[in-house]
């Protein structure tokens, strides 16, 4: 007998409504961690960005998404985006220290 498409539907959203809010604790508990590094960074007189490891990040995402079966690029321009975020809180940090 098959499944009520209905019920299969609210099933799914239910399971998309639990990972989003997983994906939110997870990015504050992130930005908290971030936080902590611009502030070490400001204190030491550090440039806000480390393309470097920038640069690594997005690397090891782009092979993590590979082998998760999603899209790199997606998951480029996902980490590029917390990027620009977390850079931007290191450069106001940095300005608030001098």
């Amino acid at each position: 007998m098959a499944r009520d498409p209905e019920i299969e539907l609210r099933e799914l959203r239910g399971s998309i409504d639990n990972i989003d809010a997983a994906l939110i604790h997870l990015l504050a508990e992130r930005f908290k961690n971030t936080k902590r590094v611009g502030r070490l960074k400001a204190q030491a007189m550090m440039p806000p960005s480390d393309p470097e490891r920038e640069a690594w990040q997005i690397a090891r995402l782009r092979r993590l998404a590979e082998e998760a079966d999603l899209d790199p690029g997606f998951a480029e321009k996902f980490l590029e985006f917390i990027l620009e975020e977390v850079i931007q809180h290191h450069e106001a940090l940095a300005a608030d220290s001098e």
